[in-house]
Protein backbone atom coordinates (compact mmCIF):
# COMPACT_ATOMS: atom_id res chain seq x y z
CA UNK A 1 0.00 0.00 0.00
CA UNK A 2 1.58 3.29 -1.00
CA UNK A 3 0.95 5.55 2.22
CA UNK A 4 0.67 8.92 0.80
CA UNK A 5 -1.84 7.61 -1.67
CA UNK A 6 -3.71 5.80 0.88
CA UNK A 7 -3.58 9.16 3.33
CA UNK A 8 -4.43 12.06 1.04
CA UNK A 9 -7.00 9.51 -0.58
CA UNK A 10 -9.03 9.41 2.72
CA UNK A 11 -8.82 12.84 3.18
CA UNK A 12 -10.65 13.48 -0.36
CA UNK A 13 -12.93 10.57 0.50
CA UNK A 14 -13.76 11.91 3.80
CA UNK A 15 -14.44 15.40 2.68
CA UNK A 16 -16.48 14.44 -0.37
CA UNK A 17 -18.55 11.77 2.85
CA UNK A 18 -20.07 15.39 4.66
CA UNK A 19 -22.28 15.95 1.67
CA UNK A 20 -23.94 12.67 2.78
CA UNK A 21 -23.73 13.50 6.42
CA UNK A 22 -22.43 16.06 8.81
CA UNK A 23 -21.28 15.04 11.81
CA UNK A 24 -19.63 17.13 14.56
CA UNK A 25 -15.78 18.00 14.38
CA UNK A 26 -15.37 17.38 18.01
CA UNK A 27 -16.65 13.63 18.65
CA UNK A 28 -14.55 12.93 15.11
CA UNK A 29 -11.48 14.37 16.38
CA UNK A 30 -12.17 11.57 19.16
CA UNK A 31 -12.58 9.03 17.25
CA UNK A 32 -9.20 9.92 15.29
CA UNK A 33 -7.63 9.82 17.93
CA UNK A 34 -8.86 6.33 19.30
CA UNK A 35 -7.76 4.85 15.83
CA UNK A 36 -4.77 6.48 15.53
CA UNK A 37 -3.70 5.26 19.07
CA UNK A 38 -5.03 1.93 17.29
CA UNK A 39 -3.01 2.13 14.61
CA UNK A 40 0.43 3.24 16.34
CA UNK A 41 0.01 -0.38 18.26
CA UNK A 42 -0.53 -2.20 15.63
CA UNK A 43 1.99 -4.48 14.60
CA UNK A 44 1.49 -5.78 11.38
CA UNK A 45 1.58 -3.04 8.78
CA UNK A 46 -1.27 -3.32 6.23
CA UNK A 47 -3.44 -3.08 9.61
CA UNK A 48 -1.40 -0.31 11.05
CA UNK A 49 -1.85 1.72 7.47
CA UNK A 50 -5.53 0.81 7.20
CA UNK A 51 -6.55 1.74 10.43
CA UNK A 52 -4.50 5.46 10.23
CA UNK A 53 -6.27 5.92 7.07
CA UNK A 54 -9.21 5.59 8.77
CA UNK A 55 -8.42 7.93 11.01
CA UNK A 56 -7.47 10.40 8.15
CA UNK A 57 -10.82 9.77 6.87
CA UNK A 58 -12.70 10.51 10.08
CA UNK A 59 -10.97 13.72 10.91
CA UNK A 60 -11.55 14.66 6.99
CA UNK A 61 -15.46 13.87 7.54
CA UNK A 62 -16.06 15.92 10.25
CA UNK A 63 -13.89 18.95 8.80
CA UNK A 64 -15.99 18.24 5.46
CA UNK A 65 -19.35 18.81 8.09
CA UNK A 66 -18.08 22.06 9.51
CA UNK A 67 -16.97 23.60 6.07
CA UNK A 68 -20.59 22.92 5.01
CA UNK A 69 -22.28 24.51 7.84
CA UNK A 70 -20.06 27.52 7.17
CA UNK A 71 -21.29 27.85 3.63
CA UNK A 72 -24.40 27.10 4.36
CA UNK A 73 -24.80 30.26 7.00
CA UNK A 74 -25.41 33.51 5.92
CA UNK A 75 -25.93 36.73 8.00
CA UNK A 76 -27.99 38.80 4.56
CA UNK A 77 -30.29 35.95 4.46
CA UNK A 78 -32.19 37.69 6.88
CA UNK A 79 -32.43 40.72 5.45
CA UNK A 80 -33.76 39.92 1.91
CA UNK A 81 -35.94 42.43 1.09
CA UNK A 82 -34.40 45.73 2.80
CA UNK A 83 -32.69 48.27 0.72
CA UNK A 84 -29.42 50.15 2.15
CA UNK A 85 -25.92 51.21 1.39
CA UNK A 86 -23.68 48.98 0.88
CA UNK A 87 -19.98 48.36 0.67
CA UNK A 88 -18.20 45.45 -1.80
CA UNK A 89 -15.35 44.37 -3.23
CA UNK A 90 -15.57 43.05 -6.92
CA UNK A 91 -13.86 39.19 -6.95
CA UNK A 92 -14.57 38.28 -10.85
CA UNK A 93 -15.25 40.10 -14.41
CA UNK A 94 -18.58 41.03 -14.59
CA UNK A 95 -20.96 39.05 -17.15
CA UNK A 96 -23.29 40.37 -19.67
CA UNK A 97 -26.70 39.55 -20.16
CA UNK A 98 -29.26 40.58 -22.16
CA UNK A 99 -30.33 43.02 -19.30
CA UNK A 100 -28.11 43.43 -16.48
CA UNK A 101 -24.77 42.27 -15.63
CA UNK A 102 -23.71 39.87 -12.71
CA UNK A 103 -20.42 39.08 -10.73
CA UNK A 104 -19.72 37.59 -7.72
CA UNK A 105 -18.76 40.51 -4.96
CA UNK A 106 -18.26 40.59 -1.27
CA UNK A 107 -20.37 42.37 1.54
CA UNK A 108 -17.64 44.32 3.72
CA UNK A 109 -21.14 46.67 5.01
CA UNK A 110 -24.53 45.86 4.70
CA UNK A 111 -25.96 49.71 6.56
CA UNK A 112 -23.95 49.90 9.83
CA UNK A 113 -23.95 46.06 9.70
CA UNK A 114 -20.44 44.64 9.03
CA UNK A 115 -20.35 41.67 7.47
CA UNK A 116 -17.86 39.29 5.35
CA UNK A 117 -20.26 36.99 3.05
CA UNK A 118 -20.18 36.28 -0.87
CA UNK A 119 -23.41 37.71 -3.14
CA UNK A 120 -24.32 37.38 -6.60
CA UNK A 121 -23.49 41.49 -7.67
CA UNK A 122 -26.45 42.58 -10.20
CA UNK A 123 -25.80 45.89 -12.38
CA UNK A 124 -27.20 48.01 -14.94
CA UNK A 125 -25.78 47.74 -18.36
CA UNK A 126 -23.27 49.94 -19.23
CA UNK A 127 -20.17 51.20 -17.36
CA UNK A 128 -18.60 47.65 -15.56
CA UNK A 129 -16.42 47.47 -12.85
CA UNK A 130 -12.94 46.37 -12.51
CA UNK A 131 -12.28 43.21 -10.66
CA UNK A 132 -10.81 43.81 -7.34
CA UNK A 133 -12.27 46.69 -7.17
CA UNK A 134 -14.28 48.12 -4.08
CA UNK A 135 -17.72 49.96 -4.77
CA UNK A 136 -20.07 51.96 -2.53
CA UNK A 137 -23.68 51.58 -3.80
CA UNK A 138 -27.08 51.82 -2.95
CA UNK A 139 -28.70 47.99 -3.14
CA UNK A 140 -30.96 45.90 -2.73
CA UNK A 141 -30.95 41.80 -1.35
CA UNK A 142 -32.90 40.16 -3.07
CA UNK A 143 -33.62 35.79 -2.90
CA UNK A 144 -31.87 33.77 -5.78
CA UNK A 145 -34.54 32.14 -8.84
CA UNK A 146 -35.21 28.79 -7.93
CA UNK A 147 -35.36 25.93 -10.43
CA UNK A 148 -36.11 26.77 -14.09
CA UNK A 149 -35.76 25.01 -16.99
CA UNK A 150 -34.12 22.00 -15.11
CA UNK A 151 -31.60 24.49 -13.70
CA UNK A 152 -31.46 25.45 -10.07
CA UNK A 153 -30.22 28.77 -9.74
CA UNK A 154 -30.37 28.88 -5.78
CA UNK A 155 -28.51 25.49 -5.59
CA UNK A 156 -25.95 26.03 -7.59
CA UNK A 157 -24.99 29.79 -5.99
CA UNK A 158 -25.66 27.95 -2.25
CA UNK A 159 -22.96 25.26 -3.01
CA UNK A 160 -20.26 28.60 -3.65
CA UNK A 161 -21.45 29.98 -0.17
CA UNK A 162 -23.77 32.40 -1.66
CA UNK A 163 -27.59 33.13 -0.70
CA UNK A 164 -28.53 36.50 -1.79
CA UNK A 165 -28.55 38.56 -4.57
CA UNK A 166 -27.76 42.31 -4.32
CA UNK A 167 -29.47 44.41 -6.66
CA UNK A 168 -27.81 47.53 -7.32
CA UNK A 169 -28.42 50.75 -9.71
CA UNK A 170 -25.19 52.80 -9.68
CA UNK A 171 -21.93 52.56 -8.34
CA UNK A 172 -19.20 55.16 -7.32
CA UNK A 173 -15.91 53.19 -7.08
CA UNK A 174 -14.04 53.72 -3.87
CA UNK A 175 -11.12 51.73 -3.88
CA UNK A 176 -9.18 48.62 -4.74
CA UNK A 177 -8.25 45.81 -2.68
CA UNK A 178 -5.40 45.15 -1.56
CA UNK A 179 -3.11 41.97 -0.57
CA UNK A 180 -2.07 38.72 -2.42
CA UNK A 181 -5.79 39.56 -4.05
CA UNK A 182 -4.58 43.01 -5.16
CA UNK A 183 -1.52 41.18 -6.45
CA UNK A 184 -3.59 39.40 -8.92
CA UNK A 185 -5.49 42.17 -9.91
CA UNK A 186 -2.97 43.75 -11.22
CA UNK A 187 -1.68 41.21 -12.90
CA UNK A 188 -4.80 40.36 -14.33
CA UNK A 189 -4.82 43.91 -15.99
CA UNK A 190 -1.81 43.98 -17.04
CA UNK A 191 -2.92 40.97 -18.99
CA UNK A 192 -5.71 42.22 -20.15
CA UNK A 193 -4.68 45.17 -21.67
CA UNK A 194 -0.81 44.20 -22.96
CA UNK A 195 -2.02 40.76 -24.64
CA UNK A 196 -4.19 42.26 -27.35
CA UNK A 197 -3.47 45.85 -28.29
CA UNK A 198 -5.08 47.50 -30.93
CA UNK A 199 -7.04 44.47 -31.24
CA UNK A 200 -10.96 44.56 -31.59
CA UNK A 201 -13.62 43.03 -32.13
CA UNK A 202 -13.97 38.47 -32.03
CA UNK A 203 -10.50 38.20 -32.20
CA UNK A 204 -9.29 40.09 -28.84
CA UNK A 205 -12.10 38.33 -27.33
CA UNK A 206 -11.18 34.73 -28.40
CA UNK A 207 -7.40 35.71 -27.08
CA UNK A 208 -8.89 37.09 -23.76
CA UNK A 209 -10.50 34.21 -23.66
CA UNK A 210 -7.35 31.76 -23.91
CA UNK A 211 -5.25 33.59 -21.81
CA UNK A 212 -7.17 34.48 -19.03
CA UNK A 213 -10.50 32.06 -19.15
CA UNK A 214 -12.70 35.07 -19.57
CA UNK A 215 -15.72 34.20 -21.92
CA UNK A 216 -18.14 37.08 -21.13
CA UNK A 217 -17.23 38.94 -24.30
CA UNK A 218 -17.40 36.17 -26.31
CA UNK A 219 -20.60 35.83 -28.68
CA UNK A 220 -22.81 33.00 -27.18
CA UNK A 221 -23.37 31.33 -30.36
CA UNK A 222 -19.50 30.85 -30.78
CA UNK A 223 -19.42 29.63 -26.92
CA UNK A 224 -21.94 26.88 -28.02
CA UNK A 225 -19.67 26.09 -30.87
CA UNK A 226 -16.99 25.40 -28.36
CA UNK A 227 -19.00 23.33 -26.17
CA UNK A 228 -20.49 21.14 -29.52
CA UNK A 229 -16.91 20.53 -30.87
CA UNK A 230 -15.25 19.78 -27.26
CA UNK A 231 -12.75 22.49 -27.71
CA UNK A 232 -14.54 24.61 -24.73
CA UNK A 233 -11.75 23.96 -22.73
CA UNK A 234 -9.07 25.97 -24.43
CA UNK A 235 -11.52 29.26 -23.68
CA UNK A 236 -10.59 27.88 -19.78
CA UNK A 237 -7.41 28.55 -17.76
CA UNK A 238 -6.00 24.55 -17.54
CA UNK A 239 -2.68 22.55 -17.39
CA UNK A 240 -1.58 23.72 -20.46
CA UNK A 241 -1.45 27.51 -19.48
CA UNK A 242 0.14 27.40 -16.24
CA UNK A 243 2.56 24.88 -17.61
CA UNK A 244 3.30 28.03 -19.94
CA UNK A 245 3.40 30.62 -17.33
CA UNK A 246 6.17 28.37 -15.56
CA UNK A 247 7.59 27.48 -17.86
CA UNK A 248 7.89 31.08 -19.83
CA UNK A 249 9.06 32.44 -16.91
CA UNK A 250 12.10 29.64 -15.60
CA UNK A 251 13.01 30.30 -19.51
CA UNK A 252 13.18 33.83 -18.97
CA UNK A 253 15.64 33.50 -16.10
CA UNK A 254 17.81 30.74 -17.11
CA UNK A 255 18.58 33.06 -20.76
CA UNK A 256 19.32 35.66 -17.93
CA UNK A 257 21.81 32.95 -16.93
CA UNK A 258 20.38 33.12 -13.36
CA UNK A 259 20.49 29.34 -12.59
CA UNK A 260 17.68 26.07 -11.74
CA UNK A 261 17.20 27.16 -8.43
CA UNK A 262 16.06 30.86 -9.25
CA UNK A 263 14.13 29.93 -12.35
CA UNK A 264 12.25 26.92 -10.32
CA UNK A 265 11.36 29.42 -7.37
CA UNK A 266 10.65 32.24 -10.18
CA UNK A 267 7.81 29.74 -11.86
CA UNK A 268 6.64 29.47 -8.68
CA UNK A 269 5.59 33.52 -8.30
CA UNK A 270 4.52 33.26 -11.92
CA UNK A 271 1.89 30.28 -11.35
CA UNK A 272 0.58 31.64 -7.79
CA UNK A 273 -0.04 35.18 -9.37
CA UNK A 274 -1.43 33.74 -12.94
CA UNK A 275 -3.84 31.44 -10.93
CA UNK A 276 -5.07 34.85 -8.37
CA UNK A 277 -5.19 36.96 -11.62
CA UNK A 278 -7.31 34.28 -13.54
CA UNK A 279 -9.53 32.98 -10.65
CA UNK A 280 -9.46 29.98 -8.17
CA UNK A 281 -11.51 28.19 -10.14
CA UNK A 282 -11.38 24.26 -9.42
CA UNK A 283 -8.99 23.36 -13.10
CA UNK A 284 -6.70 26.29 -12.13
CA UNK A 285 -5.98 25.29 -8.40
CA UNK A 286 -5.41 21.54 -9.77
CA UNK A 287 -3.00 22.56 -12.29
CA UNK A 288 -1.53 25.63 -10.18
CA UNK A 289 -0.99 22.85 -7.28
CA UNK A 290 0.69 19.98 -9.68
CA UNK A 291 2.81 22.85 -10.95
CA UNK A 292 3.65 24.16 -8.10
CA UNK A 293 4.40 20.27 -6.42
CA UNK A 294 6.89 19.92 -9.22
CA UNK A 295 8.73 22.88 -8.84
CA UNK A 296 9.17 22.02 -4.74
CA UNK A 297 9.92 18.33 -5.35
CA UNK A 298 12.89 19.40 -8.02
CA UNK A 299 13.91 22.04 -5.76
CA UNK A 300 14.02 19.42 -2.83
CA UNK A 301 15.41 16.81 -4.65
CA UNK A 302 12.45 14.37 -4.60
CA UNK A 303 11.21 12.72 -7.57
CA UNK A 304 7.73 14.20 -8.90
CA UNK A 305 4.51 12.18 -8.29
CA UNK A 306 1.85 13.37 -10.82
CA UNK A 307 -1.07 11.29 -8.84
CA UNK A 308 -0.21 12.17 -5.55
CA UNK A 309 -0.08 16.22 -7.56
CA UNK A 310 -3.75 15.36 -8.80
CA UNK A 311 -5.01 13.73 -4.92
CA UNK A 312 -3.33 16.63 -3.56
CA UNK A 313 -5.65 19.27 -5.30
CA UNK A 314 -8.46 17.14 -4.83
CA UNK A 315 -7.95 17.19 -1.09
CA UNK A 316 -7.28 20.63 -1.13
CA UNK A 317 -10.52 21.94 -3.49
CA UNK A 318 -12.59 19.47 -1.28
CA UNK A 319 -11.59 20.63 1.95
CA UNK A 320 -11.92 24.60 1.30
CA UNK A 321 -15.48 23.59 -0.34
CA UNK A 322 -16.80 19.67 -0.34
CA UNK A 323 -19.55 21.17 -2.50
CA UNK A 324 -16.94 21.10 -5.43
CA UNK A 325 -17.51 17.73 -5.90
CA UNK A 326 -20.83 18.61 -7.84
CA UNK A 327 -19.38 21.18 -9.84
CA UNK A 328 -19.02 20.56 -13.70
CA UNK A 329 -15.31 22.07 -13.63
CA UNK A 330 -13.79 19.85 -11.03
CA UNK A 331 -15.66 17.01 -12.76
CA UNK A 332 -14.46 18.01 -16.15
CA UNK A 333 -11.09 18.76 -14.93
CA UNK A 334 -10.31 15.60 -12.81
CA UNK A 335 -11.69 13.07 -15.06
CA UNK A 336 -9.24 14.51 -17.92
CA UNK A 337 -6.38 14.60 -16.02
CA UNK A 338 -6.79 10.44 -14.82
CA UNK A 339 -7.83 9.50 -17.91
CA UNK A 340 -4.97 11.39 -19.81
CA UNK A 341 -2.45 9.38 -17.37
CA UNK A 342 -4.52 6.15 -18.17
CA UNK A 343 -4.94 6.21 -21.70
CA UNK A 344 -2.74 8.71 -23.73
CA UNK A 345 0.31 6.02 -23.12
CA UNK A 346 -2.44 3.09 -24.35
CA UNK A 347 -3.41 4.97 -27.77
CA UNK A 348 0.31 6.35 -28.24
CA UNK A 349 1.55 2.61 -28.13
CA UNK A 350 -1.71 1.76 -30.58
CA UNK A 351 -0.50 4.26 -33.05
CA UNK A 352 2.81 3.10 -33.07
CA UNK A 353 4.28 1.43 -36.56
CA UNK A 354 1.70 3.66 -38.63
CA UNK A 355 3.02 7.04 -40.27
CA UNK A 356 2.27 9.34 -37.59
CA UNK A 357 5.07 11.21 -35.79
CA UNK A 358 5.39 11.31 -31.85
CA UNK A 359 3.25 14.61 -31.13
CA UNK A 360 0.73 13.95 -33.43
CA UNK A 361 0.44 10.70 -31.45
CA UNK A 362 0.87 12.50 -27.92
CA UNK A 363 -2.27 14.99 -29.42
CA UNK A 364 -4.30 12.38 -30.50
CA UNK A 365 -3.58 10.30 -27.10
CA UNK A 366 -4.72 13.14 -24.72
CA UNK A 367 -7.63 14.33 -27.22
CA UNK A 368 -8.89 10.64 -26.88
CA UNK A 369 -8.85 10.45 -23.25
CA UNK A 370 -10.18 13.90 -22.63
CA UNK A 371 -13.39 13.29 -24.40
CA UNK A 372 -13.48 9.38 -23.35
CA UNK A 373 -13.10 10.87 -19.80
CA UNK A 374 -15.49 14.09 -20.15
CA UNK A 375 -18.37 12.31 -21.74
CA UNK A 376 -20.17 11.07 -19.28
CA UNK A 377 -19.85 14.13 -17.16
CA UNK A 378 -20.99 16.85 -20.49
CA UNK A 379 -24.05 14.32 -21.05
CA UNK A 380 -24.86 14.06 -17.31
CA UNK A 381 -24.22 17.65 -16.35
CA UNK A 382 -25.51 19.18 -20.25
CA UNK A 383 -26.98 16.97 -21.56
CA UNK A 384 -24.80 16.56 -24.76
CA UNK A 385 -22.23 14.27 -26.09
CA UNK A 386 -19.38 15.43 -29.09
CA UNK A 387 -18.55 13.44 -31.50
CA UNK A 388 -15.74 15.51 -33.03
CA UNK A 389 -13.86 16.30 -30.27
CA UNK A 390 -10.69 14.21 -31.39
CA UNK A 391 -10.32 15.67 -34.85
CA UNK A 392 -10.95 19.28 -33.51
CA UNK A 393 -8.69 19.10 -31.05
CA UNK A 394 -5.92 17.63 -33.33
CA UNK A 395 -6.40 20.81 -35.97
CA UNK A 396 -6.94 23.23 -33.27
CA UNK A 397 -4.98 22.96 -30.42
CA UNK A 398 -1.58 23.51 -31.62
CA UNK A 399 -2.77 26.79 -33.28
CA UNK A 400 -4.20 27.67 -29.22
CA UNK A 401 -0.36 26.91 -28.22
CA UNK A 402 0.91 29.13 -30.50
CA UNK A 403 -1.70 31.95 -29.63
CA UNK A 404 -1.24 31.91 -25.55
CA UNK A 405 2.80 31.99 -26.26
CA UNK A 406 2.35 34.66 -28.85
CA UNK A 407 -0.06 36.51 -26.45
CA UNK A 408 2.20 36.54 -23.25
CA UNK A 409 5.04 37.47 -25.01
CA UNK A 410 3.06 40.34 -26.57
CA UNK A 411 2.10 41.23 -22.72
CA UNK A 412 6.15 41.22 -22.01
CA UNK A 413 6.85 43.44 -25.41
CA UNK A 414 4.32 46.10 -25.35
CA UNK A 415 5.61 48.08 -22.09
CA UNK A 416 8.83 48.11 -23.84
CA UNK A 417 7.92 48.48 -27.68
CA UNK A 418 4.14 49.65 -27.77
CA UNK A 419 4.23 49.45 -31.71
CA UNK A 420 5.95 46.18 -31.95
CA UNK A 421 3.77 44.58 -29.44
CA UNK A 422 0.51 45.81 -31.65
CA UNK A 423 1.84 44.60 -34.70
CA UNK A 424 2.55 40.89 -32.64
CA UNK A 425 -1.55 41.73 -31.85
CA UNK A 426 -2.36 41.44 -35.42
CA UNK A 427 -0.67 38.50 -36.04
CA UNK A 428 -1.74 36.84 -33.40
CA UNK A 429 -5.24 37.88 -34.30
CA UNK A 430 -5.22 35.80 -37.16
CA UNK A 431 -4.33 32.32 -35.31
CA UNK A 432 -7.50 33.60 -32.91
CA UNK A 433 -9.47 34.03 -36.03
CA UNK A 434 -8.62 29.92 -37.43
CA UNK A 435 -9.40 28.98 -33.64
CA UNK A 436 -13.11 30.20 -33.88
CA UNK A 437 -13.58 28.81 -37.87
CA UNK A 438 -12.31 25.47 -36.32
CA UNK A 439 -15.01 25.58 -34.13
CA UNK A 440 -17.84 26.71 -36.50
CA UNK A 441 -16.93 24.25 -38.36
CA UNK A 442 -16.75 21.09 -36.85
CA UNK A 443 -19.98 22.39 -35.49
CA UNK A 444 -21.91 22.64 -38.35
CA UNK A 445 -20.53 18.99 -39.49
CA UNK A 446 -24.22 16.82 -39.22
CA UNK A 447 -23.70 14.97 -36.06
CA UNK A 448 -21.69 16.53 -34.03
CA UNK A 449 -23.10 15.87 -31.30
CA UNK A 450 -25.52 13.71 -29.45
CA UNK A 451 -28.44 14.87 -26.99
CA UNK A 452 -30.67 11.81 -27.17
CA UNK A 453 -30.69 9.84 -24.35
CA UNK A 454 -30.86 6.41 -26.39
CA UNK A 455 -27.89 7.67 -29.00
CA UNK A 456 -26.05 8.32 -25.98
CA UNK A 457 -26.66 4.57 -24.03
CA UNK A 458 -26.04 3.15 -27.37
CA UNK A 459 -22.32 5.48 -28.10
CA UNK A 460 -21.62 4.61 -24.53
CA UNK A 461 -21.59 0.80 -24.69
CA UNK A 462 -20.22 1.13 -27.71
CA UNK A 463 -17.45 3.10 -25.92
CA UNK A 464 -17.32 0.16 -23.08
CA UNK A 465 -16.85 -2.56 -25.87
CA UNK A 466 -13.84 -1.04 -27.75
CA UNK A 467 -12.28 -0.36 -24.69
CA UNK A 468 -12.38 -3.87 -23.29
CA UNK A 469 -11.35 -4.97 -26.84
CA UNK A 470 -8.64 -2.97 -26.90
CA UNK A 471 -7.46 -4.21 -23.48
CA UNK A 472 -7.49 -7.80 -24.56
CA UNK A 473 -5.52 -6.91 -27.48
CA UNK A 474 -3.40 -5.13 -25.36
CA UNK A 475 -2.54 -7.71 -22.69
CA UNK A 476 -2.43 -10.49 -25.69
CA UNK A 477 0.02 -8.83 -27.59
CA UNK A 478 2.08 -8.35 -23.82
CA UNK A 479 2.29 -12.33 -23.70
CA UNK A 480 3.15 -12.67 -27.34
CA UNK A 481 6.02 -10.32 -26.38
CA UNK A 482 6.98 -12.22 -23.10
CA UNK A 483 5.60 -9.05 -20.80
CA UNK A 484 4.08 -9.74 -17.70
CA UNK A 485 0.29 -8.69 -17.85
CA UNK A 486 -0.24 -4.94 -17.04
CA UNK A 487 -2.16 -5.58 -13.86
CA UNK A 488 1.00 -6.99 -12.51
CA UNK A 489 3.22 -4.05 -13.14
CA UNK A 490 3.93 -1.70 -10.24
CA UNK A 491 1.46 1.00 -9.93
CA UNK A 492 3.52 3.94 -10.42
CA UNK A 493 4.75 2.13 -14.21
CA UNK A 494 1.34 1.46 -15.39
CA UNK A 495 0.46 4.14 -18.29
CA UNK A 496 3.73 5.57 -17.89
CA UNK A 497 3.87 8.07 -20.71
CA UNK A 498 6.64 11.08 -22.13
CA UNK A 499 3.29 13.21 -22.22
CA UNK A 500 4.53 16.68 -21.53
CA UNK A 501 3.39 18.38 -18.69
CA UNK A 502 1.54 21.25 -20.67
CA UNK A 503 -0.91 18.25 -22.27
CA UNK A 504 -2.30 18.28 -18.91
CA UNK A 505 -5.68 19.28 -18.83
Amino acid sequence: MRLPYAFVGALCLGFALANLARPAIVPMLGVAVALASFGLAASEPRLRAAVLAAAFLVVAWGWGGTRLAQLDSSVLTSRIGTVEWAMVEVEEPSRLGTFDQRMKALVLRWGTLRVHEPVLLELPLGRSPPQGARLRLLGELKAPPGPSNGFDEAKWLRRQGIHVVLRGQSFRVVGRRGGVSGVGDRVGRWLTGDTTPGLTGERRDVIEAIVLGRTSSVDQGLLDDFRATGLYHCLAVDGLKVAAIGGGAAAVILFLGLGIYVAQTAALFAVAAYALAVGLHPSVVRASLAAGLGSLAWLAGRERDRWQALLVAAAVLLGWNPYSLFDAGFQLSFAAVASIFVVTPRVVRALEGYPVSHALAQLIGVSTACGFATAPVTWFQFHQISLVTVPANVVAVPVVVEVLGLALLTAVVAPIAPPVAAAMAQLNGWGAWFVAVCARAFAGIPGAQITSPREAAVLGLGAVGAAAYAWQRGERARAEAGLPPDRDRPAEDRGRTTTPARADR
